[in-house]
């Protein structure tokens, strides 16, 4: 039978990658990804499907430590991590120099500062309300005199300021704390990935997430912008890692089953 156009496009684009990356970074690419021979990788505690702290070192562990770890060792380079539990917080840790590499969902805002590859992984964003809500589909919060809990900087809080056009949101400083203020200040719903609310609703009888998704979240590995010499490399070390099952893997091994990996990028 012979195989769809795209899906051999696609499979060729992946296998294309792959050589790139197994061919290694050239020395322009190395000394741009890891200045001095050392890695300076952001990680974002505050999305639990992508890095989570190691519960006897506290170390970073998850598919973005996993990729992280991967290409500094590629990179022949140490591995300095600096973690936050909030997207906004590492951003604005970009724009002070502070790292080399990091892991968030791609965004327009995001994309005036931070260079992208294609996602690695792609995760939904939805809402939860309380059992009683009358709120019942994504579409529904968009109604005046709604108030949304999102954390301040997410990849949500940057899409909904965009898309809503009634509700308002309430802006805490991190993903998790927009549950707490979501709470404590009886809003009407909390904005989130998916996988963090639903689990947070099953030991919750009070609560329930809102089926369907009012946006993709697509997770990918940036740079600063300045670094391009880095892309074509970083790009191809994605596809490759993708392509081989390590995302697939990484994500498997630490629990987060039902997160996607991204497909091939076209």
């Amino acid at each position: 039978m012979p195989i769809p156009r795209r899906t051999a496009l696609a499979a060729g684009l992946a296998m294309t990658a792959g050589t790139a990356a197994a061919q290694g970074p050239s020395p322009e690419a190395a000394a741009v990804l890891a200045p001095g021979g050392v890695l300076r990788v952001a990680i974002n505690f505050g999305n639990p499907v992508l890095a989570q702290p190691d519960p006897a070192t506290g170390e970073p562990r998850g598919v973005s430590a996993a990729l992280a770890r991967e290409l500094a060792r590629r990179l022949g380079a140490t591995i300095r991590f600096s973690t936050y539990d909030a997207a906004g917080k590492v951003t604005d840790a970009g724009k002070r120099g502070e790292w080399d590499l990091c892991f968030l969902a791609i965004d327009p805002v995001r994309a005036q500062g931070i260079a992208f590859t294609a996602p690695y992984v792609v995760i939904e964003g939805t809402y939860m309300v309380p059992e009683g809500s009358p709120l019942r589909a994504i579409e529904d919060v968009d109604r005046p005199g709604i108030r949304v809990a999102v954390g301040r900087g997410s990849a949500y809080d940057l899409y909904l300021t965009r898309a809503l056009k009634s509700a308002e949101l309430v802006r805490a400083p991190s993903s998790p704390e927009a549950i707490d203020l979501f709470l404590q200040q009886k809003l009407d719903a909390a904005a989130g990935v998916t996988q963090p609310l639903v689990a947070y609703a099953a030991v919750n009888p009070g609560m329930r997430v809102i089926p369907g998704r009012f946006m993709v979240i697509e997770q990918a590995v940036g740079i600063p912008q300045g670094r391009e010499a880095a892309l074509p490399y970083l790009r191809a070390f994605v596809e490759e890692m993708k392509a081989s099952g390590f995302v697939a893997r990484a994500l498997a091994e630490s629990g987060q089953k039902d997160a996607a990996v991204a497909p091939p990028a076209s």
